[in-house]
């Protein structure tokens, strides 16, 4: 029998609501995908998106960074395999966990940023 895993996606940081994360929370079976959705209310300008995830008794770490300007992710450690990632549209994206395990109960969350030329 196949016990579900709690995989906990923050809605919204200290009060900020126009980047919305959807489901609030996610019950997962162990071998079953897990798809997160995050979409934001601020102008076209801000198309780089950031998935974090934090497991209990750790710090925060940043699973990916992508962009509607490049359709090249960069996940740094982490396995492009086990967290796929869409990110086609300024507005919105999504990171779906693989083949889900217990180690990935955990908060996740999104942020997104602007883009800016130095």
């Amino acid at each position: 029998m196949s016990h579900p895993l709690l995989i906990c996606f923050l809605c919204s940081v200290a009060g900020i609501s126009d980047v919305s994360q959807v489901p609030s929370v996610l019950m997962a079976v162990k071998g079953n995908d897990a798809q997160l959705n995050c979409t934001h209310k601020k102008d076209f300008t801000f198309n780089q998106m950031y998935w974090y995830r934090q497991r209990p008794g750790q710090t925060m770490t940043l699973i990916v960074f992508t962009s509607t300007l490049n359709s090249k992710h960069d996940y740094g450690e982490s396995d492009p395999n086990k967290f796929p990632v869409i990110k086609t549209v300024q507005e919105s994206g999504s990171l779906t966990v693989n083949n889900v395990e217990s180690d990935d109960s955990a908060v996740y969350f999104c942020s997104v940023s602007k883009h800016t030329v130095q």
